[in-house]
């Protein structure tokens, strides 16, 4: 990855409009036709990693860690949502962004999201290894 001062403050962004399916009703999470918060925290790590990606040497790519998210607005069938990112810290190879989603000007949810950067075949054989010793 890049100098930590060159990564700080790398913004993306993401849009979705919201389908039937992307409902909490649709996913069997509440009985209300509006969007899964799943969905929200999904616009959300699009948008990090989307911030990120020009900043990441050849092989490297980002995981997810953690998220402190918040819900301030629901929003319906048909809304048309944005997701922002915009990276906040740098530890080592832990990144922190500073998200939100919204519809129009109206907030939708907020959220801290941490992600770590990992070597992208490394990562993925130690992960087939613990797979195959369960």
């Amino acid at each position: 990855m890049q100098p930590a001062e060159d990564v700080i403050g790398a913004v993306g962004f993401a849009v979705m409009t919201v389908r039937p399916g992307d409902t909490a009703l649709a996913m069997g999470i509440g009985d209300l036709p509006i969007v899964a918060q799943s969905h929200l925290l999904n616009i959300m790590e699009h948008a990090a990693v989307i911030a990120i990606s020009d900043y990441l040497e050849p092989g490297e790519t980002t995981n997810f860690v953690s998220v402190e998210f918040t819900s301030i607005n629901s929003a319906i069938i048909g809304a048309e949502l944005r997701g922002n990112a915009r990276c906040i810290e740098v530890d080592g190879r832990n990144l922190a962004f500073e998200c939100d989603v919204f519809e129009g000007e109206r907030q939708i949810a907020t959220a801290i999201l941490k992600r770590t950067t990992v070597e992208r075949v490394s990562f993925l054989a130690r992960t087939a290894a613990q797979n195959l010793i369960s």
